[in-house]
């Protein structure tokens, strides 16, 4: 912690105790302290150290002292950094009298000068010094941060300058030109397209020279990956003006053109992703990517991070000062959504961090029509970068050499401190949330002075005549210019049929296609060899001899190696080998979500600890693969820690890349993930993502919060095969699933609904031969005598085990029980060869253990109309489960009995 910290702004009684302990005793303060002591020459030479009272002048640096630190912690409340309203008036201020101090010491030289890097001066001197720097257009927050270092860094680079810019000519010249862009491509649109909606803007258009000059300097620190997740307003000006999509392409949009790709379904302009290669300025290479986001403000943040961190981790060998997301937030946004906060608190994880985000706030002082001090508690909408210790600095919109100079201080902050920091920019809306919406129903106070306002090219030309730069004769002729190019643009859209559709991250994906309505009719090879097989089954058995493992951890893996032996595989067996015959060709695994180290059920075991210790093996690791498995137990959250994941299956298509809930039920705190992008990204913006989503699923006995993934709202969302739902019933089945996903040419998400009692379930294992002979199977028959069949019942998971082993008991031979073990795409053709061979049937039923509005049952009824399935499982309720175990076994009996009894009770 910097060592003013330690006191309140005007208490100089703890300085003057620190400055007596240490003239008794330079040994008895602390190191930084000391060093600072030291720097006045009168520390030795105006005191008596045998003690007495302090010279009234050591008692005036010490003030001074004091207002130095008041400026660094508390000058952010009274900057001039709000183009378009009065800042509200915070107490204490900065007056002299607060801190003992008077205009009579104004002409008085103090050595606390040196204390901000100009020697001894007058106060006066002093306090234009300090006003400059922390009072102006930038106010700065990042005393709380707690390493002196970061601070000091911090502070040495502010006051140097006094946070005031100092550009050359050409440096001027490129922001002139990009703010001329951003401005009048965002007055031409207005002009050209009245009505249309586009989220423009304007009032914050010093965004783009910002973003502009940050990124130059980015790549000039070694960055070559830029990754910007960012709401609509401001993005089709990003899109044009930073990324270079051109303007002919937006225009088309704009004209409502269909798409070129007829199976795109497509969405607005302002939702829509794009990647492009640059040169900077001095011609270095870049990549960057816009991503795709749906209206959902802030979702696609932990989307962004999951991104950064898979360019990170496969294309920059793990160094991320290499890539680098810049994530552009609404101040009411930023303020109200708690996926903010998540991902703040995933950024220093090590499963998760991507070495900072630079984060810009479009700080319009104003939501959708919610005035400011409705919007939060906090003082400032960036309040929650304090979570994580991250430096604030706002900005007044309107000063875009400020903003410029703070965006490229930031960059620095980034590669050297690899954390996340904040830029909040004071700006205005210039319309209503959208350009049809008129804002002054609700702030006419506020629109008013907007309507009077000058816009900020026009400022930043004005600033520059009055500076005598000759820049400013140039503005006409280079907005003349941009004008003559975005006609010719315009002219050359009308002309165009087609909107073009760019893929966002085109080049990872180079050899995966898009899925063929045949794709599903059969899955692909998936069995390993066996000699393949039974090698990484007694790899990843093993323990290594010189490190004692807790006895119950021994037991397991010793229990593992006897599977071996005696041909039974359980679930932990079948899932690890999945991964580990992966790894074994190539493919990388990735694996998040509460617990999964060890699994939620204690199953897994992926990562065990040496006894009485924090050192950790991981036995996968250890067998001798071309690829690693990553596997990291999340904090405890499901929207941020899906998103992530999503994000980097977005873009590593060759990494198997898994989130598992700690119970299926609880997937639905990230219900925004599963519905924006999962379900229909492939759709909105033709981006395919083969992330695996694990959902503990079953019914036993445990309450209506650890029973349900919620089948039936992934079905509901199943079309025009946008993913994959499987309800798998043995482990070489999951394993051949598991596998399947990287051994098509295509990617779809799949989401597996996975077993709790049948992690241990003495007749849920496979074979070798499971393994090594067969493939994923979307239907299992039975092996019953087909012959004396005269009901099929359908199920899926693991109420197929309670119904073989009550048919036992009943020495029923007349049903059949047929898993559908995929449950979309919809195995029909499967269905139809599986029930060929019963000639004799004359009642099919479909049996769930979910209640009848929930589970697959609809859904699967809807696609077997022609068989007129007869419905067994509980009656429709509002809570998916009892909380009472003897009602859950009564309704269990219930079940049964409906089915054994032969006459179906409704």
């Amino acid at each position: 912690m910097d060592k003013f910290s330690y006191v309140g702004t005007s208490d100089v009684n703890a300085i003057e105790s620190l400055f007596l302990q240490y003239n008794q005793d330079p040994n008895s303060v602390d190191a930084s302290w000391r060093d600072f002591f030291k720097g006045f020459e009168f520390a030795r030479t105006s005191y008596d150290s045998d003690g007495g009272a302090i010279p009234e002048n050591v008692a005036k640096e010490f003030k001074v002292i004091s207002l130095i630190n008041g400026y660094r912690q508390r000058g952010h409340l009274f900057t001039k950094t709000n183009p378009v309203r009065q800042r509200r008036h915070y107490e204490p201020t900065l007056a002299l009298e607060n801190f003992g101090l008077s205009e009579k010491d104004l002409e008085t030289v103090f050595q606390a000068g040196n204390e901000i890097g100009i020697g001894n001066a007058k106060l006066k001197d002093i306090i234009h010094h300090l006003d400059q720097t922390y009072c102006q257009s930038i106010g700065a927050e990042y005393l709380y941060m707690r390493e002196p270092q970061v601070v000091k860094w911090l502070q040495e680079r502010m006051e140097k300058n006094r946070n005031t810019p100092a550009f050359s000519n050409p440096e001027k010249k490129t922001i002139l030109k990009k703010l001329t862009q951003a401005v009048v491509f965002e007055n031409y649109l207005h002009t050209k397209f009245v009505g249309q909606k586009r989220f423009s803007l304007e009032g914050g258009e010093a965004v783009i020279p910002a973003m502009n000059a940050l990124m130059e300097h980015g790549v000039n620190l070694g960055i070559e990956d830029y990754v910007i997740g960012m709401a609509h307003r401001g993005r089709l000006n990003v899109l044009t003006n930073i990324m270079n999509k051109t303007y002919k392409d937006v225009f088309t949009e704009f004209e409502g053109r269909p798409s070129e790709d007829s199976l795109f379904d497509g969405d607005v302009k302002y939702h829509m992703g794009y990647s492009s290669d640059q040169l900077s300025d001095d011609g270095k290479k870049v990549h960057i990517s816009l991503t795709p986001n749906p209206s959902h403000l802030e979702t696609v943040a932990p989307v962004v991070g999951g991104i950064v961190r898979a360019k990170i981790d496969n294309r920059h060998n793990g160094d991320n000062s290499k890539a680098c997301a810049i994530a552009l937030h609404g101040d009411a946004a930023v303020a109200g959504q708690g996926i903010v906060y998540e991902v703040l608190q995933m950024s220093q994880l090590d499963g998760y961090k991507t070495g900072g985000t630079v984060h810009f706030v479009i700080n319009n002082q104003v939501g959708f029509t919610t005035n400011f001090l409705d919007a939060r508690s906090s003082t400032y909408c960036t309040d929650v970068a304090k979570v994580v210790l991250s430096p604030v600095f706002h900005v007044n919109g309107d000063d875009v050499e400020a903003l410029c100079f703070i965006s490229k201080l930031a960059m620095e902050f980034r590669q050297t401190f690899h954390r996340d920091v904040f830029i909040d920019v004071l700006c205005y809306r210039k319309y209503g949330h959208n350009e049809g919406d008129e804002p002054r129903f609700t702030q006419p106070l506020l629109y008013k002075a907007i309507a009077a306002h000058p816009n900020v090219k026009d400022i930043y030309v004005r600033r520059l005549q009055l500076d005598g730069n000759a820049l400013a004769d140039e503005a006409k002729e280079i907005e003349t210019a941009f004008k003559a190019e975005l006609d010719v643009n315009l002219d050359e859209a009308k002309k165009t049929e087609k909107a073009k559709i760019t893929s966002f991250l085109e080049g990872n994906w180079k050899g995966v296609k898009m899925a063929g309505p045949n794709d599903f009719d059969a899955s692909p090879k998936t069995a390993i060899d066996e000699k393949t097989f039974l090698d990484l089954a007694k790899k990843t058995t093993e323990l290594p001899k010189d490190k004692k493992f807790f006895n119950k951890i021994q037991k397991v893996f010793d229990d593992r190696k006897a599977m071996i032996t005696n041909d039974n595989y359980d679930w932990a067996m079948g899932e690890l080998l999945a991964y580990a015959s992966l790894m074994k060709e190539g493919f990388p695994v990735r694996f998040s979500g509460q617990d999964v180290e060890r699994g939620t059920f204690s199953h897994r075991h992926a990562v065990v600890k040496v006894e009485d210790s924090e050192e950790e093996y991981t036995p996968l690791n250890n067998i001798d693969a071309k690829a690693k498995l990553e596997i990291y137990n999340s904090l405890l959250s499901e929207y941020g820690v899906l998103g992530f994941e999503y994000g980097y299956a977005f873009a590593a298509p060759n990494t198997l890349t898994i989130w598992e809930a700690q119970f299926g039920d609880f997937f639905n705190g990230a219900q925004i993930i599963i519905d924006q992008y999962l379900t229909s990204a492939e759709y909105k913006w033709r981006r395919m993502n083969g992330l695996v989503v694990l959902l503990p699923h079953g019914y036993e006995g445990q309450g209506p919060e650890h029973s349900s993934a919620r089948m039936e709202r992934f079905l509901q969302a199943c079309a025009e095969n946008n993913m994959q739902i499987v309800n798998a019933t043995t482990p070489a089945q999951q394993f051949h699933v598991i596998r399947r996903q990287l051994c098509r040419d295509f990617r779809k998400p799949l989401v597996c609904f996975t077993p709790k009692k049948l992690l241990r379930y003495p007749s849920c294992v496979s074979k070798l031969t499971d393994f090594t002979k067969a493939n994923f199977q979307e239907v299992l028959d039975d092996t019953i005598d087909a012959k004396k069949v005269t009901r099929v019942a359908f199920c899926s998971g693991k109420v197929y085990y309670d119904l073989i082993e009550r048919r036992e008991k009943e020495g029923a031979d007349d049903i059949a029980f047929i898993r559908l073990e995929q449950l979309y795409p919809f195995p029909q053709k499967q269905i139809d060869a599986v029930l060929k061979k019963y000639s004799k049937v004359k009642e099919y039923l479909f049996v769930q253990e979910e209640p009848e509005n929930m589970g697959p049952w609809r859904f699967v009824d809807n696609n077997l109309r022609s068989l007129n399935l007869k419905y067994v499982g509980r009656n429709a309720a509002a809570s998916p489960a009892t909380g009472f175990s003897k009602r859950h076994a009564a309704e269990n009996e219930e079940i049964m009995t409906n089915i054994f009894s032969k006459v179906l009770v409704k």
